[in-house]
């Protein structure tokens, strides 16, 4: 899951990033309204996160959330602000957020309230996806195979659940990482080959190290008969 978080604060938006991050998701930052809207005329987002008042920007957050809106009609919004007035939930919400937050606001509310946007979210599969004999909660964050504990880290768990969201569809080890991992990735070409090594070794470990199938030079498919 990839996620942009929007706000002109490096402090705040570096603890937003980092918390994101070791929950599983992918993040991008814009610290001006035009920059979002760059990135997100190029990636594919699966949830926004928006301040209101953007030092520097030519619009602010409201209007930002309205082009956004209009251009996607789909991607989850949430506003995250110090402006709390009723009005000012009023003009979020009447503009297209989903959701709306004060500042300040304690990590774990955020992520959880991530969590509830993405599962109704219109482009979310269903809340618990299963291919086979593996299942994956992305609530809980929870991985099951046979009804068996799989143990992974934040980073397998996102890779899987990408997998698994496209199960039956060929997924390019590029794609994989803009979902997984943020934009300004610079590590070593062959980290979604070490990561699908990882999963395959845990999920073999309970009968399921055949789920990921490797498309030599065109990328990775999860099957429900692996």
């Amino acid at each position: 899951m990839r996620v942009l978080v929007v706000d002109d604060e490096p402090r705040l938006t570096s603890i937003i990033q980092r918390s994101l991050a070791e929950a599983g998701y992918a993040v991008d930052v814009a610290h001006t309204s035009d920059t979002a809207l760059e990135q997100a005329a190029v990636e594919t987002y699966d949830l926004m996160i928006l301040d209101v008042m953007l030092a520097g920007s030519p619009i602010d957050g409201y209007e930002l959330c309205t082009e956004i809106r209009r251009n996607d009609p789909d991607v989850p919004i949430l506003m995250l602000t110090a402006l709390g007035t009723i009005a000012n939930r009023v003009t979020g919400l009447d503009g297209g957020a989903d959701d709306y937050v004060v500042k300040p606001i304690h990590v774990l509310e955020l992520l959880a309230r991530v969590r509830a946007l993405l599962r109704r979210a219109p482009r979310a599969d269903a809340p618990v996806l299963t291919v086979g004999s593996i299942a994956l909660d992305p609530a809980s964050r929870q991985v099951t195979c046979d009804g068996q504990a799989v143990e992974l880290t934040a980073k397998e768990f996102a890779v899987l659940e990408y997998l698994m969201r496209n199960a039956g569809r060929v997924v390019s080890a590029s794609e994989l990482i803009d979902h997984a991992w943020d934009s300004n990735y610079e590590g070593y070409s062959n980290v979604v080959q070490t990561y699908i090594r990882y999963l395959r070794r845990k999920l073999g470990a309970v009968g399921a190290g055949e789920a990921i199938q490797t498309h030599r030079g065109a990328g990775y498919v999860m099957r429900a008969d692996g």
